[in-house]
């Protein structure tokens, strides 16, 4: 998230009910408890989103962009800090290492696959071509395989990393770190990639 003194008001008033949405739930939420939190009038609220529900919709819309936007730059080799694919457990690991510790982003989203229904099957199917693209930005640098089916490796990609997302928290209890933290993110990329490379029965 950006400085408040870069943000106009309706990314700030964006960027609270992420936060609160990700901690309580969006059916939780109210218009007021989003404009007192950015400091607004509900009225403004209302007036840049017509409503909570086309709160949600912004804030789904605007979380499913920024791992688009964010893969994208990722396996872009022009950019400053491509993707190596050995040094993380996957794509969207990868990700959320580039978000700052406190996000609430990985919550948010969560929440929202878990939740299911259509906005659910919509964030998903963006992700899924998302990871495609970025699947295929890598073969063609050499640093990937698109395997026999390369539908299929990248819903497999995808479903994995967001299986940590997802029970974030559960995971954090049972290997005492948190698995987005860079120990967490460390650990269960040494892992990873033992069995990727070597199979269960590998050897350390």
């Amino acid at each position: 998230m950006s400085s408040l003194d870069d943000r106009t008001s309706r990314a700030i008033i964006r960027d609270e009910a992420l936060r609160l949405f990700a901690d309580r739930g969006p059916d939780a939420v109210t218009v007021r408890q989003v404009a007192a939190a950015a400091g607004v009038s509900p009225a403004l609220v209302v007036r840049h989103y017509g409503g909570r529900e086309g709160l949600v919709a912004a804030v789904d819309d605007h979380v499913v962009a920024t791992l688009e936007r964010v893969l994208s730059e990722l396996t872009d080799p022009a950019s400053g800090s491509p993707f190596d694919p050995a040094a993380a457990t996957g794509l969207v690991d990868a990700v959320f290492g580039r978000l700052s510790a406190d996000s609430a982003l990985p919550r948010y989203l969560g929440r929202l696959l878990l939740d299911g229904g259509a906005a659910a099957t919509v964030a998903f199917r963006r992700l899924h071509q998302a990871a495609q693209g970025a699947l295929a930005a890598l073969v063609g640098q050499g640093l990937a395989s698109p395997g026999a089916d390369p539908a299929v490796r990248a819903a497999f990609l995808l479903t994995n990393d967001l299986a940590v997302i997802m029970l974030r928290d559960r995971v954090a209890e049972v290997i005492g770190d948190d698995p987005l933290s860079p120990e967490g993110m460390r650990r269960w990329a040494g892992e990873l990639t033992q069995i990727y490379d070597h199979g269960l029965g590998a050897q350390q």
